[in-house]
């Protein structure tokens, strides 16, 4: 049951608002700015980013018991694979995924897109997701915040 959570969650929130959402916007914008070749440099961002982001769905499932949905957490402080590097990775997955579309459809609304992802992001985590962990996982939570970068990744 908690897969199709998981399942159901990857469509309506990543599938919305990394795929289907952007993908209108490209399909009927007429104000694309020219980047001429740039296109092609959409298929590795969207490639890392959703990759990412199955791998982070697939730790919350197997290591952390749960799922990314609020109404469905892990039970455990979910640290590995992703999570060693940066603490929000799906977060960062979705921001590549956005300046995907970007260099596929490069118009106003996809280039502002990934800057609005991450400022609602920021907010989210700063407002929700951290002070909710805080009080889940206790003293784990707050040493894992010691070792690991909030946004920005760090490869050892």
């Amino acid at each position: 049951m908690t897969a199709l959570k998981a399942v159901v969650f990857l469509l309506l929130v990543p599938g919305l608002l990394l795929g289907y959402i952007p993908y209108r916007i490209a399909a009927v914008d007429t104000e694309v700015l020219s980047l001429a070749g740039f296109a092609y440099l959409a298929y590795p961002l969207w490639l890392v980013g959703g990759t990412s982001m199955l791998w982070c769905i697939w730790n919350f499932l197997v290591n952390g018991k749960g799922t990314p949905a609020p109404i469905d957490p892990p039970k455990k402080l979910v640290t590995m694979g992703l999570y060693r590097f940066v603490r929000n990775p799906m977060y960062v997955s979705g921001i590549l995924a956005l300046v995907g579309w970007a260099f596929w459809s490069p118009s106003l609304p996809l280039i502002g897109a990934p800057l609005l992802f991450l400022s609602a992001a920021h907010l989210f985590v700063t407002l929700y997701e951290e002070p909710t962990l805080r009080a889940t996982f206790g003293g784990e939570y707050a040493e894992y915040c010691k070792l690991v970068p909030r946004w920005i990744p760090r490869i050892k």
